[in-house]
C-alpha cells in the first residue's frame, strides 16, 4: 500500500479575533512543530471521499488562525481502499513511520473494529466519523482500559434507527397516515443493530413490519427484492444501505416501484448521489446529521459552503463529522496542553463542542455506549432530507425544514 500524504501549509497570524473565537489560544510552551493527524479513509466512495477533504478544510482553517498555541496541523492521508487489511497497515505507518498523534479514521464498522485493537496495542486516540455499529462503544464500555483510545464519533446504529423512527411518525404515520413498512437493509455489521432498532421502534411509531430483507454487498440485481416488497404490499420501505446505494436507487426507479424509499441511505448524503444515479435519486427520503442550507447550528452552512466552493460539491455526511472532529480534537490538545495519549483521552472525554452536526459530547465510561455520542434535544438528533428537484432538501424535524415531502408520480403516496 502507497498511502498518499497530504500537507496542510500554514499561514502566520491574521486576526486575533478569529483565534480568541477557536479558543485556540497564542503561542505557549505547547509550541514545537506540527501536530500530525491521520485520517485514514474510503478516499474514492462517494461517502468517504468527504472525510479527507472536510479534514483538510479544517486544518486549514486552524493553521490560518495560529493553530494550537503556535503549532500548525498536518494532516497525513492514507486511501484504504475500503479494505480492513489496508487500513490496519495504514494505522501502523501512521503511527510508527509518519508519527501521528490522532487518527480519524472510516466510516465502515467492519474497518473500525479491524483498528481497535491497533489503537489499544500502538496506544493511539482514534475517532471514526461515520462507523455506526454498536459494538464498537459497547466495547469500549465492556473493556475500558483496553479500547479507551477508540471514539465512536458518529451516532451508534439503535440511535440512527431511533432517529429514523421520530421522524416516520411525523411525516410518514400521522401527515400520511401510513400503517405498514418492509425493512431492507445490506447485510453489514452496522445493520444487524440498526434493524433490530427498526423492529423495535417502527411498531412503537404506528408501522407494522411486514417482511425484513437483508441482502449482500455484493448484490447488482434488486429486481427480484423489489418484486417481493411490492407483493408485500407495505406503505413504505425502510432502508439500511450506505455501502451501495445507485444500484438499488437506479433500478427502483426504473422499475417504478411505487413505494416510497424512508431511512439511512448514507450515499445519498453526498451531493455527487443526484449524477451518480442519473437522478433516479428524486424522492429518496435520507437521515442525515446535516445537510446543504440546513442550519443546525450557526456552523453547518458556512462550512458546507466553504467545502463546496473548494471541492464543487456538498459534502457527505462524513465530512461534516470529519470537519467537525479536527476542531475539537484540536480544543483537546489545547486543553491537555500535550499529545501523550492519555492525557489527549482524558480532554477527548470532556468534549463539548458546537460543530456542524450539533452539540458534541461522549457518553462516560459508566454509560453503556462508552465514547459514544449523546443523543438527544440540545445534542444531536438527525434530520430528514429529501432529493426534490436535483436537490437536498430538509423536511424534518419542522424547525429547519425547507419543504413538505414530495414524491415522483409512480409512487402510489404520491397521491395522498
Amino acid at each position: 500500500m502507497s498511502p498518499t500524504s497530504w500537507s496542510v501549509r500554514s499561514w502566520p497570524v491574521r486576526a486575533v479575533v478569529a483565534i480568541a473565537a477557536l479558543g485556540l489560544g497564542a503561542p505557549s510552551a505547547l509550541a514545537a512543530g506540527q501536530i500530525k493527524i491521520g485520517v485514514i479513509a474510503e478516499a474514492q466512495a462517494i461517502v468517504g471521499a468527504s472525510i479527507p477533504q472536510a479534514a483538510r478544510l479544517a486544518a486549514e482553517e486552524i493553521n490560518a488562525n495560529g493553530g494550537i498555541d503556535g503549532r500548525k496541523i498536518e494532516i497525513v492521508g492514507y486511501d484504504n481502499h475500503s479494505s480492513a487489511a489496508d487500513s490496519v497497515r495504514a494505522f501502523q505507518r501512521a503511527v510508527k513511520d509518519d508519527k501521528v498523534k490522532v487518527v480519524i479514521a472510516s466510516y465502515n464498522s467492519e474497518v473500525v473494529l479491524a483498528l481497535m485493537p491497533w489503537a489499544s496495542r500502538l496506544k493511539t486516540p482514534f475517532v471514526t466519523p461515520g462507523a455506526s455499529s454498536n459494538e464498537i462503544s459497547k466495547a469500549v464500555h465492556n473493556d475500558y482500559e483496553t479500547h479507551k483510545y477508540t471514539f465512536q464519533g458518529y451516532l451508534t446504529s439503535g440511535k440512527l434507527a431511533q432517529s429514523v423512527c421520530d421522524a416516520a411518525k411525523d411525516l410518514l404515520v400521522d401527515a400520511r397516515k401510513m400503517k405498514s413498512a418492509v425493512i431492507m437493509s445490506e447485510d453489514a455489521a452496522w445493520t444487524q443493530p440498526l434493524d433490530v432498532g427498526y423492529q423495535e421502534c417502527l411498531p412503537k411509531v404506528g408501522l407494522q413490519v411486514l417482511d425484513h430483507i437483508r441482502f449482500s454487498l455484493d448484490t447488482t440485481d434488486f429486481a427480484p427484492i423489489f418484486s417481493k416488497i411490492e407483493g408485500s404490499k407495505p406503505d413504505v420501505i425502510i432502508t439500511g444501505i450506505s455501502h451501495v446505494g445507485v444500484q438499488p436507487t437506479v433500478q427502483w426507479k426504473n422499475q417504478q416501484v411505487p413505494i416510497p424509499m424512508f431511512g439511512i441511505a448514507s450515499q445519498a448524503t453526498n451531493e455527487t448521489f443526484g449524477g451518480d444515479t442519473d437522478n433516479a435519486s428524486e424522492g429518496v427520503l435520507y437521515q442525515g446529521v446535516s445537510g446543504p442550507g440546513v442550519a443546525v447550528t450557526p456552523k453547518s452552512v458556512p462550512f458546507a459552503e466553504n467545502f463546496k466552493k473548494k471541492y464543487g460539491n456538498y459534502p457527505s455526511f462524513a465530512g461534516y463529522t470529519a470537519y467537525d472532529q479536527v476542531y475539537y480534537i484540536a480544543e483537546a490538545v489545547k486543553r491537555a496542553g500535550s499529545t501523550d495519549a492519555d492525557k489527549l483521552i482524558e480532554a477527548l472525554e470532556e468534549t463539548d463542542y458546537e460543530g456542524t452536526i450539533g452539540r458534541v459530547q461522549f457518553y462516560g465510561k459508566d454509560e453503556p455506549f462508552t465514547h459514544g455520542l449523546r443523543y438527544g434535544k440540545g445534542l444531536l438528533t438527525g434530520l430528514m432530507l429529501q432529493w426534490q428537484g436535483g436537490k437536498q432538501i430538509a423536511v424534518w424535524p419542522p424547525d429547519v425544514a425547507k419543504a413538505e415531502i414530495k414524491f415522483p408520480a409512480f409512487i402510489k403516496a404520491a397521491a395522498n
